[in-house]
């Protein structure tokens, strides 16, 4: 049984894949909770997320390149770092984006039967799971559709809200004070990281020196300005504090736009939002736990690869066990705020590492400020947050250390 991952995806594909997980992520999911924090300075908050983002996008698109195999920051930081500081990525990413898989699924419930929940991210993932069982080239074709559908029902969102009667100009200040701001920052930040699935399926890239460096950019790019159209769009009807308060906002600011005929459309566009994500979410995830359990950090059967479809068969359907498990059982809020820690520490690693890269091309300024944005972001987000995932760290840690010790026995 070969243990190699077949090279498919070019450029516009890597675009699509990053695409798929971020939209999702950000419209749906984030823009509320961070409009709760930041108050009037949610677009300065955006601007902030973006910003970190972009140094974590250039300090991976180099590592990439230079390391083109699966498994992202965990290999980035254990070749230029040292074994303990990848796994540590590779921990906080296995953790914090399983809790991304869970909030996405739960999204696709919320939307499509509110009552029921819970039972419909379990099929959610299941399905899911079986579509990235056929390899990657499905699962990028899918993406593909997913990510028109979205484009095209956002789209229909803006040009309702700004040709709305009822639109003015959106709030702009900073009521939310500093701590506010820093804190809508860090939960906007899940919404830009799912550019990361791009690196992460770094082994399934043809010509990965050309094109990580190309689409990881350009995801980010595009993502940022379908961003800032609909989060001004849905402010300048909704105000921050009406976004802020909102369930389900774009649903919220279309009918108070005059197009409540649009609102059906918007729930079916978010459902088919999350189900974009979870569908990337768990292709990098599983990616993860492949790299790691190549290295013996996790059990040695998760990193078989299916002789037909060359996908880390095992790796994949051990993830989507878990999701399930954790969609039937987890809470949508909180599961953000977690998994934005565990990614904000993984994304810290990644600038790190890419300090050791050189001075090429601002390359160590971007990486500074990365590192930094990162670590400020992750300590800036609610208490709860913070206190949950550095345990979780903490666990691994310790984990890490337990079974070197055994070995060394």
């Amino acid at each position: 049984m070969t243990q190699e991952l077949r090279r498919t995806l070019g450029v516009f594909d890597a675009v699509v894949i990053g695409l798929g997980s971020m939209v999702g992520a950000g419209i749906f999911a984030a823009l509320a909770p961070a409009a709760h924090a930041a108050g009037t300075g949610l677009l300065a908050a955006l601007a902030l997320a973006a910003a970190v983002a972009y140094c974590n996008a250039m300090a991976s698109a180099r590592l990439a390149a230079r390391y083109p195999a699966s498994g992202g920051t965990y290999v980035y930081g254990r070749e230029r770092l040292g074994p303990f500081w990848g796994y540590l990525a590779g921990w906080g990413f296995v953790v914090g984006k399983t809790s991304s898989c869970a909030a996405m699924a739960l999204t696709v419930g919320a939307y499509v039967w509110p009552g029921q929940a819970h039972g419909v991210a379990v099929v959610a993932v299941v399905a899911l799971t079986a579509v990235n069982y056929g390899g990657v080239r499905k699962s990028a074709w899918v993406t593909r559709a997913i990510v028109a559908l979205v484009l095209a029902v956002l789209a229909a969102v803006v040009a309702a809200c700004l040709g709305s009667s009822t639109a003015g100009h959106p709030d702009v200040g900073l009521s939310g004070g500093g701590a506010g701001l820093l804190q809508a920052a860090g939960l906007l930040f899940f919404a830009f990281a799912g550019y990361a699935r791009i690196a992460t399926l770094g082994e399934e890239v043809r010509d990965p020196a050309r094109t990580i460096p190309r689409a990881v950019p350009l995801a980010l790019g595009i993502a940022l300005v379908v961003y800032v159209c609909v989060a001004v769009a849905v402010l300048s009807v909704l105000g921050a504090d009406g976004l802020g308060s909102a369930t389900a906002p774009l649903a919220d600011a279309v009918r108070t736009a005059g197009a409540p005929g649009l609102v059906p459309v918007v729930r079916a566009g978010a459902a088919v939002a999350a189900l974009g994500s979870l569908l990337a979410l768990v292709l990098g995830v599983s990616r993860t736990v492949l790299a790691m359990a190549r290295d013996g950090h996790l059990p040695g059967a998760l990193a078989a690869v299916h002789p037909r479809f060359r996908v880390p068969h095992r790796a994949e359907v051990a993830v989507g066990a878990v999701v399930a498990v954790l969609a039937a059982t987890a809470d949508l809020r909180g599961a953000i705020g977690f998994s934005s820690f565990g990614v904000l520490v993984y994304y810290a690693i990644a600038n790190a590492s890419a300090w050791t890269l050189g001075p090429g091309h601002g390359g160590r300024l971007l990486a500074a400020c990365g590192l930094a944005g990162c670590l400020l972001l992750a300590f800036a987000l609610p208490p709860s947050s913070v206190a949950a995932g550095s345990a979780v760290l903490a666990v691994g840690a310790v984990a890490y250390a337990v079974r070197g010790r055994l070995r060394s026995r």
